[in-house]
């Protein structure tokens, strides 16, 4: 186990934890619980990603964005997210520069890419294979391009 720890690449080169992603099956439903914690969204807005079309609703809490994902059609990272394991936190976001040259970095340490795409021609994103060795997906999320 030790010798596996040793082959995890340096996370900590990322600035900070950006956002927070929980797959939703109803946003409407899951709206009223969210905005009583929070208030209301700041941004909700729909997008065909890859092979799906995806409702998303955005909270700001403190420092963190609490990004609400509803799948609307078509199979997604998401979709099996929720087939395999329900509703509840998918992935961790960073805020990357450039995320060509992470991707690059990381894919030399063995991190593999599990998907990615591009969210309302602002947005480049990255799934990373994490899992099995953090025990969640992690997320490279580069803005404005």
């Amino acid at each position: 186990m030790a010798d596996d720890v040793e082959k995890i690449p340096l996370l900590s080169k990322f600035p900070q934890l950006d956002q927070i992603g929980i797959v939703v099956k109803d946003m409407e439903f899951s709206f009223k619980f969210y905005e009583q914690m929070f208030g209301p969204p700041f941004l909700t807005f729909e997008s065909d990603v890859n092979s799906g079309k995806l409702k998303f609703g955005l909270f700001q809490v403190g420092e963190i964005q609490l990004e609400l994902i509803q799948v609307l059609e078509g199979e997604t990272i998401h979709s099996k997210f929720l087939t395999e394991r329900g509703e509840g936190l998918h992935h961790i976001g960073f805020i990357v520069e450039n995320i060509e040259e992470e991707l690059t970095r990381l894919e030399k340490e063995g991190i593999k890419v599990l998907e990615r795409g591009i969210v309302q021609e602002m947005v480049k994103f990255a799934y990373l294979d994490t899992e099995e060795n953090l025990g969640i997906i992690l997320e490279l999320i580069q803005l404005a391009l």
